[in-house]
């Protein structure tokens, strides 16, 4: 390799320009870490000038830092065009008919394997050319709704798309799909839970956590579960359907209330928490696994309920915290407070003044435990006995996400205290249960030897 590449502005493109390589280029690599085989992609927006990607044989995506690179040989070019070859999708009017909604990301793509390049889909003709089951399922009409990374969902995309979901069910639309990014699923999908108030339809949230170019990618058999949940599922909630375990096999539905990411990328993340999921679904069958959910009907007797306020915080406790941060708060005008405490609910007696001090400023505080199984218990020990004292309410078996934006959804349509801790303290869909299940709490210790012996006797 030249050293000139260091006198380039972008030392990537100089290093391009000395190899006679282009983007789309099929190359072989040298490296002083190996060699590569792979297509030449175009860098992101967001990527530094160091490092070109390829895009290898099996695949994956890989960097490659340019001062690594001891030779590049062109062996083809496979020059993308992002367009989809669109299919018409099929209209049986013996199917049922869904709607997707889309509110950002890629709820599914096509691999193009000629080129390497990864083509989003979302019309109902991309989605019939990338995911040609889906027409074995139903009649699929789509709309998107706005183009959002899951980080920036709020109150403003939860209200558009209630209210989205409001009038596709007064259509008579016989199911709804959500395409949402992963990393907030479970807020969107609490908030749905009490904005749209006894739907007669399933509501079925779905988002993949490895793309389409990826071998192992969870996009298209997601999309399908849902789809399939959607068109033929007696389940009248809001759910999250993800994969199961980590393997092709089932997707699980869970409960929008009880439910929460719980890995960084396992497609197996989502899990129900302190309870059971509603269902299994396969491409041949969806098996509820409880009996207490609610129907599908045929009538429209909904409401949708879309009030929120957002001056709500939730504040995850740590020794050593200082009042200042609630403080702040108070400062800035929040009406609402949702503490994870430690154990049974407790903070630290440093605290003790400024939540008082919210009590007298009329903020509602709500205690959850970050442990996220288990119940807030703070009538055991002193500690807690003083903090209900300065106000602060146990808030059950509520998820401390789940209970946050139901403060806000609370706090939106009264500003007496009183009703805001009846709605809080009322099980709206399934946010607060009676008891947890013993099978409700489960979690493997990996390493120790009758887990070890049982995971042998699973599939992976």
């Amino acid at each position: 390799m030249s050293d000139d590449y260091k006198g380039y502005r972008d030392p990537a493109l100089g290093v391009l320009k000395d190899y006679s390589v282009k983007v789309w280029s099929d190359v072989e690599m040298d490296t002083s870490r190996g060699g590569f085989k792979g297509i030449i992609l175009p860098r992101s927006e967001t990527a530094d000038a160091r490092h070109i990607v390829l895009k290898l044989r099996n695949g994956y995506n890989v960097g490659i830092a340019v001062d690594t690179i001891a030779g590049i040989k062109e062996t083809g070019r496979r020059e993308a065009h992002y367009k989809i070859p669109e299919k018409e999708f099929p209209y049986d009017p013996q199917k049922p008919n869904v709607r997707l909604l889309g509110t950002g990301g890629t709820i599914a793509s096509r691999l193009d394997y000629r080129t390497g390049a990864v083509i989003p889909a979302f019309s109902p003709g991309e989605l019939y050319g990338s995911v040609p089951e889906l027409a074995d399922i139903c009649n699929l009409t789509t709309k998107k709704l706005y183009g959002v990374f899951s980080e920036n969902m709020g109150p403003e995309q939860w209200i558009c798309t209630a209210e989205e979901i409001g009038r596709e069910i007064e259509k008579g639309t016989d199911g709804i799909v959500i395409g949402h990014g992963t990393d907030t699923m479970h807020h969107t999908s609490a908030i749905l839970s009490f904005m749209i108030q006894n739907s007669p339809v399933p509501i079925v949230m779905v988002g993949s956590q490895r793309s389409s170019d990826r071998p192992s990618s969870d996009a298209a058999l997601n999309l399908i579960h849902a789809v399939k949940t959607a068109a033929e599922s007696d389940i009248a909630e809001v759910m999250v359907c993800m994969f199961g375990p980590t393997s092709d096999q089932y997707a699980l539905l869970h409960r929008g209330t009880r439910v929460r990411k719980m890995h960084s990328s396992y497609r197996s993340t989502f899990r129900t928490i302190g309870d059971i999921p509603l269902a299994m679904v396969d491409r041949d069958s969806i098996k509820p696994l409880r009996q207490d959910y609610k129907k599908r009907r045929n009538d429209k007797d909904f409401t949708i309920d879309t009030r929120f306020e957002e001056k709500v915080s939730i504040v995850y406790y740590y020794p050593n915290m200082r009042p200042d941060i609630i403080e702040s708060l108070i400062d800035n005008g929040y009406r609402g407070i949702v503490i994870a405490g430690t154990g049974l609910g407790h903070v630290n007696k440093p605290l003790y003044p400024v939540l008082d001090k919210c009590r007298q400023n009329n903020i509602a505080v709500y205690m959850t435990v970050q442990t996220l199984w288990g119940y807030v218990q703070m009538y055991v020990y002193e500690t807690g006995r003083e903090i209900m004292g300065l106000g602060v309410i146990p808030a059950y078996n509520m998820l401390p996400e789940v209970a946050y934006v139901k403060l806000g959804w609370a706090l939106g349509k009264t500003d007496d205290l009183e009703e805001v801790k009846k709605i809080m303290l009322n099980p709206i869909n399934g946010e607060i249960t009676e008891r947890e299940p013993y099978n409700g709490y489960l979690i493997y210790q990996g390493g120790v030897p009758e887990v070890e012996t049982f995971l042998r006797t699973i599939k992976r």
